[in-house]
Parts: C-alpha cells; structure tokens; sequence
C-alpha cells in the first residue's frame, strides 16, 4: 500500500506491534498480511486477549480435544499450552523480522498469570517455565511491573530471559524497571555471559490515565463555583496521559544515553525500548488515532489494537515526533496538582486496578476453557 502511515512510523524509528492474537489471526494468513503490508514487527498478548479469542469461538476446540487427549485435565495446564501454541506459530511468523532488525524486533509476548502479580516466586517460576518451553529467541515473557516483582526483573534478565514490563503507570517505577533491567544485564557481563541476544521493553500504559483523571477533573470541575475555575479544569482535560508518557521517554534518553548504560552497550547490551500500550482511545470525544500521533518517538514501539491499526492506516497523521516537547510538561503537572490530582497517586490507583482486571480476565479465560472441556468430554 503506497504511502501507509503505518510504515511511515517505522521509518521514524517507532515499531508498530500489534495487541492482538489469536488462532484464526494467525491460520487466515492475516497476520502475514499485516507483517507484509504494514510493517508489522511484533505482537502482545494478555489473558483479556485471549479471553477474547476463545469465547464463543470454535476455532480452539480441535487443541484443546488434542491437549486432553494428551491427558491433560486441568483448565490452566490447557490453557497455557493454548497460549504457547499460538504464540509459538506467530513467532515463527515474525522470525524473519526478528533476523532482519537483528534482534531489535519480531517478538511475540506471553504473560506470567496475573494472579501472580503479587508473588515474586512464583513469577519468577513461570516465567522461566514460558520460556523454555516455547523455546523461540523472539520470545518475551511479560511481567508486571509490581513493585514485588522489580526484583524478579532482574533476576530473570541476569538468567537471559526476555522481559516485556508491563502495567506501567507510574514514571518513578519505569526508573524501578530500567534500573532493574541495567542491573540484570551487567550481572551477566561480571559473569562473562552474552547479553547481546537480550531483550526487554517497558510497556507503558497511555490511555486509562486519561479516563482516570478525566473522571477525577469532572469530580472537581462539579465543586467549583465560577466559570473561570471551571475553564481552567476543563483545560486539562485529555492531556494528562501523553504528558505522562513523554516525561517517561525523557527518563528513557537520560538512563539509556548515560555513561554507566553506555558501558553496558560497549559490551553489547541493547536498551530497553519503552513500548507505549493501552493506545487506543476509550472516549468517543477523542481522536481515535490520538495516542499514536501524539507518541511518535524514534527508538518507541507502539503496540496498537487491530481497530487502530486499521484506523491509522485509514486516516493516521504523521506528525512531529516528541523528542523536543518531551519533559516540558511541568506547567501542566503543576496544574494538575493545584486542582488536587497527583499523577503519581493516579499510576498507583491504576496499577491496582490493571492487576485486577487482568487477574479477572485470567479467571474467566480458565472458566471458559473449562466449558469447552466439559463440553467436549460430553461428545
């Protein structure tokens, strides 16, 4: 397709990843389709996702009869080897992008059950059981970026497993996260171990900061008595999200651009990319495409649901990228404060209840595969 936004981002240096992933994706050859014609160079994956994809769909019954036929019983154990054979064949898919960037892209994410949020163990253990039983280089196992789990980060970086970070809100954990994945890395070069086949990214959450301080505005907004405060809200409205985003990327060109990484780099190290997530718009008033134009940065991945990679390639405008308005939001913060919203207090808020939703997804993905156990033995 003659000029698709969707690669003009590539040639700005941002990798468009796609937030999607399921059977039929991958058997229809519409996945190919996307690695082909738009420049597709990754995929995520999380149990909301393939909640999704299994409900109501008969296109994963012929795996899961295999799988018991196999003897395995329980809904989880299913579940995994679901999700392992998906992303295993969509790995293959991308390897060829994989060797091509040299290892900078062509990866497919899987995701340590979200009920496991909260135990670094256990987090730790699943990770390396993904890991080694997928098998594939172009692998990343995503974590989240608990503050239990900062640790495990860096012990599974040290062990040479790929981590994709995720639910990230808050700036001060994304330097948590970068310090960890530094901290991995050089573990392995004191050890002599390669570290040039490691890979990592900080998946940084976007939108649902917007929805969650635009409901907070809307609360003080009410309380105000003269118009001119009222105006002064409203103006903050839908602004928070990029902000918080930008001044996260401005941590990542000072953390990855210092001497002690660059020494790391020396040796072959790669840097952590932040990888821009929850990209697509959850208010209908707001620009469907907001949190891809606004975000466009080089060295960035952005991972976009299928509906916003169908609507950039549609009508996406590529616009000046960040790097000279990122970190000059401190006027807008100030302001925020002064309505009464910490941005910090908000990544906190949000970071509990991303934990949540995914955990509840995790629980209805295993009832639904139970389902389709029962309904299969009946047969």
């Amino acid at each position: 397709m003659n000029n698709n936004p969707l690669i003009e981002l590539g040639k700005l240096g941002q990798s468009v990843w796609l937030d999607n992933l399921s059977r039929k994706l991958i058997t229809s050859g519409k996945l190919s389709r996307f690695i082909e014609e738009d420049g597709l160079k990754g995929i995520t994956s999380n149990p909301t996702i393939f909640q999704k994809a299994i409900s109501g769909s008969a296109d994963y019954d012929g795996l899961v009869r295999e799988f018991m036929d196999r003897g395995i019983t329980t809904e989880k154990e299913l579940f995994l080897n679901l999700a392992i054979r998906d992303v295993s064949d969509a790995a293959d898919l991308l390897l060829p992008v994989y060797e091509k960037t040299n290892g900078r892209d062509g990866y497919v994410s899987i995701e340590v059950s979200p009920d496991l949020a909260y135990d670094h163990d256990a987090t730790i253990k699943e990770a390396e059981y993904l890991f080694s039983t997928i098998g594939r280089k172009n692998i990343l196992v995503k974590v989240p970026a608990t503050a239990v789990c900062i640790p495990a980060i860096e012990h599974l970086i040290a062990e040479g497993i790929n981590i994709n970070i995720t639910l990230l809100f808050s700036v001060k954990r994304y330097e948590d996260v970068a310090e960890a994945y530094i901290r991995g890395i050089e573990k392995r070069t004191e050890k002599n171990q390669p570290v040039n086949t490691i890979a990592s990214v900080a998946s940084f959450f976007v939108s649902r900061v917007d929805t969650l301080v635009d409901k907070l505005l809307t609360e003080k907004m009410s309380l105000e008595q003269t118009e001119g405060k009222k105006e002064n809200i409203r103006n903050l409205f839908g602004r928070a999200a990029v902000a918080n985003a930008k001044n996260a990327y401005t941590r990542y060109l000072s953390i990855f651009s210092s001497k002690r990484f660059l020494s790391v780099q020396s040796k072959g190290g790669a840097s952590q990319r932040v990888l821009w997530a929850s990209t697509g718009t959850k208010n209908p008033a707001y620009k469907d495409a907001k949190y891809v134009e606004e975000l466009i940065a080089p060295d960035t991945v952005n991972t976009m649901p299928e509906a916003l990679m169908d609507a950039f390639r549609d009508h996406g405008k590529i616009t000046a990228d960040i790097r000279d308005s990122a970190g000059k939001d401190g006027p807008f913060f100030s302001e925020l404060r002064a309505a009464g919203i910490d941005i910090e207090e908000v990544a906190g808020e949000l970071e509990k209840e991303g934990v949540k939703l995914f955990a509840d997804s995790f629980t209805a993905v295993l009832s639904e595969v139970a389902k389709k156990m029962d309904i299969l033995l009946s047969k």
